[in-house]
């Protein structure tokens, strides 16, 4: 994509969305943080399903630390890796408690030092949270860049580097957010719906999906009238085998 094309990609996806955000659900600071660690390699909905009570129990990252590992392990029992991340969780939570002071720091090093929150977490936190106009590249951002020919990179760190290379400074702090949600329900990955996508005559993909055709009414086949012998009376069947009879014999 040139440079206007792709400020029209993203023109279209904000006047469909103007004011995207995570769809991952969250309280706080640290619920973000935490939500965000524990939907890697995991959908957000699953996250969503099981954080509710688990921040219910432990919303700071004191109550979190105290909950330990065992006591984390419980309540994400359906997310994916849920026993690395209830260690993580836990000892990210006693790194914010000793560390900083409680906070959630709004700083990428300290957040990528934090057990279990990589860059993309570092930048979807820094992004959400605290305003910067970071490009958080997951698995759905990855595959838009890439088929579309937004931003191709053959990993997560070419492909991040060349959409902070090319996106508009004005698309910024919505672009990870628009590419998440393009992937999640319009760009997926085993049959996009380029027919419905908005972008469809920007993108490079060469294999779009084609339109489905329009279903063929078959004609109605004409109504098979029922041959049923009328019905006598014991008389009237009476008199027709006599005239039936007398028919015989005069011929």
């Amino acid at each position: 994509m040139n440079v206007a094309q792709i400020d029209e990609f993203f023109a279209r996806l904000a006047a469909r969305n103007p004011d995207p955000k995570t769809e991952l659900r969250y309280s706080s600071p640290f619920t973000l943080l935490a939500a965000v660690m524990l939907s890697a390699q995991a959908t957000d909905t699953s996250v969503n399903k099981a954080t509710p009570a688990l921040f219910k129990a432990a919303n700071t990252p004191a109550k979190m630390a105290d909950l330990g590992p065992a006591g984390i392990l419980p309540y994400i029992k359906t997310i994916g890796l849920y026993r690395t991340k209830a260690k993580n969780l836990a000892a990210l939570s006693q790194m914010l408690v000793d560390r900083h002071g409680g906070e959630v720091p709004a700083d990428r090093d300290a957040l990528q030092e934090l057990p279990g929150a990589g860059r993309k977490t570092a930048n979807v936190v820094l992004n959400t949270l605290f305003g910067h106009p970071t490009i958080a590249v997951d698995t759905h951002v990855f595959r838009v860049s890439n088929r579309t020919g937004l931003a191709p990179g053959k990993d997560v760190m070419a492909v991040e580097a060349a959409l902070d290379e090319v996106v508009p400074d004005k698309w910024k702090m919505g672009a990870h957010h628009w590419l998440i949600l393009h992937g999640r329900y319009t760009c997926v990955a085993r049959l996009p719906k380029c027919p419905i996508c908005p972008v469809a005559e920007l993108c490079a993909f060469k294999d779009k999906t084609p339109p489905t055709p329009a279903s063929v009414t078959p004609r109605a086949k004409p109504a098979v009238k029922s041959r049923q012998r009328d019905k006598q009376t014991p008389s009237s069947q009476r008199r027709a085998a006599k005239v039936r009879s007398g028919k015989r014999g005069r011929g």
